[in-house]
């Protein structure tokens, strides 16, 4: 690898911004936290002009701290939270509504319509999706049934629609390109992930007009170059991936049975199927992980909606810790006699379950249940969660290839408390890179490879590094036991 390159990492809570060296080290980093808007129960929104100037923000300071100007950047990549809808005027690019988020649930009643029509079948085959909130089609239909004059002005070319790459890209490049890649278009259900397009027959069922749509472009290609007066210099955008598919790469897991958890606000897993579209039976989603050169790769996904989120809670909602580090350190002095479980629904249930109107339960309260008890059922509750996730993985795909170890990236796999929790309650290998940043990482390589600097998923495989093996030490009977108790406090908070 010969050339620095920049990375911007817009994530759901925070924007962040690292410049990459030549050997692929970090050096320079800005991050800055943006405000959370709920407006009423299940409603998540984000300003997204807010968004844009964190961005700017970061970017400067990274390039700053990494002592670098803008003309020595061989390229650029972005990487973005999924499934946010952005809508803005294509002439002056202001946002006609807040973002609204992934974790948004305002479409439930949407989502149950069409799916008693008996249309989610069709729309899983084409797009590997379920009916649910989550995705990007739903609130990009609500708001064209609710803002005031939207759809006239989106029928007549006026308004463009974009997740929050597009709306990066878009701003990047002052309003000259409006464009994403196949793997935040493959969130929308709004996309033919067989065939590579946009659907007509989806457009219709939720009524978007095709004129507000992005042009859909590879995650390793051309997107523009950045307007100069923003960073001194215009610089080359030449990769695009939403987060967890920028985490795949960034892990290098490129063959077909890798698999990788990126624990951040919510966690998601990523099961490398190839060339292979599975689909599942067990409630994951069938989903792009790259499309380079023209060639899609596939992947199994598991969504979970409360991760890091969870030890958020713990410090903001209860107090009980000051900072999100210290969750491992308290959890480690629980009473090990207490059974205690979190079931985090605090914006109903991912995958498998799919429960948008579950909400989160504790069993197991005493009288002596105390910080540190709620600490372990908050960590616990993650690992549980992902091995629903792992379980409903082999059950759908057991290639020869399949991979037994995860490898691990986000927040929160800098405790080794809840890493090595993770190890036990999955009975496998958890593997902790040396570069945890993963997500901006696998961003940088896709820039930083299409604009030959960087080298090809071969050469970049051979560059990740291991910080640490957490192999499980859980006697089998004490797993067993507690898998039970998980399992039976998530049947009671499931609203089916």
């Amino acid at each position: 690898m010969n050339g620095h390159v920049l990375a911007i990492d817009q994530g759901t809570t925070s924007t962040r911004a690292l410049v990459f060296d030549g050997e692929g080290r970090i050096c320079g980093l800005g991050q800055q936290e943006f405000t959370q808007h709920f407006p009423a129960e299940g409603l998540v929104e984000h300003d997204a002009r807010e968004i844009w100037r964190s961005v700017v923000v970061t970017a400067r300071t990274a390039l700053e701290r990494a002592g670098i100007t803008a003309d020595r950047i061989s390229a650029l990549g972005v990487t973005n939270q999924r499934e946010t809808v952005v809508v803005w005027d294509r002439r002056t690019g202001t946002p006609l509504h807040r973002a609204i988020v992934w974790q948004d649930r305002r479409t439930a009643a949407m989502c149950d319509g069409f799916r008693q029509q008996g249309l989610e079948k069709m729309v899983s085959a084409r797009t590997g999706l379920l009916l649910d909130p989550y995705f990007s089609g739903t609130k990009l239909a609500w708001l064209l049934d609710t803002v005031d004059g939207l759809r006239t002005r989106a029928e007549a070319g006026e308004v463009c629609f974009g997740t929050i790459d597009s709306w990066l890209v878009w701003n990047l490049t002052g309003g000259r390109v409006h464009a994403t890649d196949a793997t935040n278009a493959s969130r929308t259900l709004l996309y033919n992930i067989a065939e590579g397009r946009w659907d007509e027959e989806l457009l219709a069922l939720f009524r978007i007009p095709a004129a507000m749509l992005p042009d859909v472009r590879d995650s390793a290609g051309d997107f523009g170059n950045t307007d100069p007066s923003l960073f001194g210099a215009g610089i080359a955008i030449r990769g695009v991936a939403g987060d967890q598919q920028a985490a795949t790469a960034g892990n290098a897991c490129f063959r077909p049975g890798m698999m990788k958890a990126t624990y951040g606000t919510g966690c998601f897993a990523l099961l490398n199927t190839g060339t292979d579209r599975v689909k599942s039976e067990n409630g994951l989603l069938t989903t792009i992980a790259c499309r380079l050169g023209g060639k899609t790769t596939y992947a199994l996904e598991g969504s979970i909606f409360i991760a890091g989120a969870a030890v958020q809670w713990l410090r903001d909602g209860l107090g009980v810790i000051s900072r999100a580090s210290e969750s491992g350190e308290l959890a480690a002095r629980a009473d090990p006699t207490q059974t205690v479980v979190l079931v985090p629904a605090f914006t109903g249930l991912g995958a498998p379950h799919w429960d948008p109107r579950a909400r989160g339960a504790i069993f197991g309260l005493t009288r002596s249940t105390g910080p540190a008890e709620l600490a372990r059922a908050a960590l616990e509750s993650v690992a549980f969660q992902t091995l629903d996730l792992l379980e409903a993985m082999h059950a759908d795909w057991s290639g020869p290839d399949a991979s037994t170890v995860l490898r691990v990236d986000g927040g929160m796999v800098a405790s080794d408390w809840a890493m090595q929790r993770l190890a036990d309650i999955l009975a496998a290998p958890v593997d902790r890179p040396v570069i945890a940043e993963t997500t901006a990482l696998g961003a940088a390589w896709l820039a930083g490879s299409a604009a030959g600097t960087w080298p090809d998923q071969d050469g970049f495989a051979r560059s990740w590094a291991l910080e640490r093996r957490f192999e499980p030490s859980l006697h089998e009977p004490g797993r067993t036991a507690a898998i039970a108790h998980w399992k039976r406090a998530v049947e009671r908070v499931l609203s089916l």
